[in-house]
């Protein structure tokens, strides 16, 4: 088994956190979140162009940036994370042009010396999976597909087909950390693309407490937080650690205390 797949087989539901690499004391930040609780990470890379990014991350985006992070710098980070934490799954996320503007094949390459499990490639869409996905695949490296609510039942085999690790289910058409869908339509739409797969399915864009992760992780085998813990990262600076360690590990007692909502296949 691999990493991830390891963090999605336990018999309650998965923390998945997010912050930006360069933003703040990033190994410090990184630590805390795994003494808090989380069982994925998430690292950003910084990019001039978040589209999908809500004010906190391009924000945190404009803050490393700003002192000079590269993508030399993110996967310098993940290396030293991973020789801290071997067995912690760690995911890069970003955009397609830090990805493949050195070509996929040494993206991958690199990734795979960093120890990375998984990348969410968020502007490469499944009918472009050309561009990074056979690199990343060759390289045991898993491309993390999204999925949002105006995915439907013709498109979503587009999706899930050669999708790895997780499905990263997008709760809410928009941007990240403005607004959280109603549980109704999370769970509609989970216990939807669950019929369709075996890949384990994670929510986010929204959640911020751990009222509402405990709410998601009823029926989904995933939590993704990412705006509320890089707005801690803005408020607190070097002190962020102690603030992340405490939001993760109350959002982790919220998670991991709910069961794991039972799949439902269909078959042929």
């Amino acid at each position: 088994m691999t990493r991830l797949s390891k963090a999605f087989a336990k018999p309650n539901p998965a923390l998945v956190c997010f912050i930006t690499a360069g933003d703040g004391t990033t190994a410090a930040n990184l630590d805390a979140l795994v003494s808090g609780g989380a069982d994925v990470i998430e690292l950003g890379m910084p990019f001039t162009d978040p589209m999908a990014d809500g004010p906190a991350i391009q924000n945190a985006n404009i803050r490393s940036l700003g002192k000079g992070t590269t993508t030399a710098d993110v996967l310098a980070i993940a290396a030293a994370f991973r020789e801290r934490h071997p067995d912690v799954p760690l995911v890069l996320m970003g955009y397609a042009n830090p990805m493949v503007r050195r070509g996929a094949k040494w993206f991958a390459s690199a990734a795979k010396d960093a120890g990375i499990d998984g990348v969410i490639c968020v502007d490469i869409p499944p009918e472009e999976d050309d561009a990074l996905g056979p690199a990343l695949r060759d390289a045991g490296i898993a491309p993390i597909r999204l999925a949002t609510p105006t995915t439907d039942d013709t498109r979503l085999p587009a999706v899930t087909d050669g999708s790895e690790g997780f499905l990263y289910y997008v709760a809410v058409a928009g941007i990240t950390g403005m607004q959280q869908a109603a549980i109704e339509s999370i769970e509609a739409n989970v216990s939807r693309i669950k019929r369709s797969t075996d890949i384990p399915v994670a929510v986010g864009f929204g959640v911020r407490t751990p009222e509402q992760a405990a709410e998601i992780a009823n029926v989904a085998d995933g939590v993704v937080v990412g705006s509320a813990l890089v707005e801690l990262v803005a408020e607190h600076g070097e002190k962020a650690p102690d603030h992340l360690h405490a939001l993760t590990a109350s959002l982790a007692k919220a998670v991991h205390s709910a069961a794991r909502a039972p799949r439902k296949k269909e078959t042929a």
